[in-house]
């Protein structure tokens, strides 16, 4: 048992404050910017700078510049980073409180990636969720500006993992509406600005690095996957609890 002397968690001291909880469960969802941040919390802008800037030092969120626009940036919460830190919460407190997850596989569910050309970022992410769920949700991606085949770099990476999208062919964004998807993610920053609403389905955004664009391209490959895994299986405890 630690003693009652022992210093306050990092992650408690973080997040125990009301603007910085507010910021790390607004970016719980999806990436964000600074002026959505501001509207989301009703605070000014330089106070959420601030507490953004705290929470970047503190290691559990971080920030990239957007491919859309270099002047913004999309801030991103590490969740294993947090759930590192709740677990370390836990043990501080008493040893009985670490817990193994359960797995979480989530069904009758409809999600649908995007990205600009459907060729790299948006078929990796439908494979890895079609595999991480045994095929027990309806996943699908599209593109806004599809380009003619799947980059050999996302069919290799995933062959490296026994999955093989090959045969895919990248598809049209418009031949997705109507579909009723339950989630739309989008995957870069120019898709999101093009991407319209989808009626009934939660978007959110994951602000990811075009691999394509990369001078190492099988670094940025492995570098995309192992990302966009890790989103995955923090979205499958979402999925799973609005499944019916």
């Amino acid at each position: 048992m630690p003693s009652p002397r022992q210093g306050v968690p990092e992650f408690v001291r973080l997040a125990a404050h009301p603007l910085r909880w507010r910021l790390l469960t607004g970016l719980a969802g999806g990436d964000l910017r600074v002026r959505e941040l501001v509207k989301l919390t009703g605070e000014p802008q330089n106070l959420v700078s601030y507490h953004l800037r705290l929470l970047r030092q503190g290691g559990l969120v971080t920030a990239q510049r957007s491919s859309f626009d270099a002047r913004d940036s999309y801030y991103h919460l590490d969740l294993d980073r947090c759930a590192e830190g709740i677990g370390g919460v836990g043990d501080a407190l008493h040893p009985s409180l670490g817990r193994e997850p359960r797995p979480l596989v989530p069904s009758r569910r409809k999600v649908l990636f995007v990205c600009t050309g459907n060729s790299a970022r948006s078929p990796i992410a439908e494979a890895l969720l079609r595999h991480r769920t045994d095929d027990r949700i309806e996943v699908s991606s599209a593109g806004t500006r599809p380009k003619p085949e799947i980059h050999p770099g996302a069919i290799q990476i995933l062959r490296s993992r026994g999955l093989d999208i090959g045969a895919q062919r990248p598809r049209h964004l418009d031949t997705k509406l109507g579909h009723g998807f339950d989630h739309v993610i989008t995957l870069c920053d120019k898709a999101r600005e093009a991407c319209p609403a989808f009626d009934d389905a939660r978007q959110v955004h994951w602000s990811l690095a075009d691999p394509t664009q990369a001078d190492d391209l099988r670094q940025a490959f492995r570098r995309t996957v192992t990302t966009i895994d890790t989103r995955i299986r923090h979205l499958l405890p979402v999925l799973a609890q609005e499944s019916p």
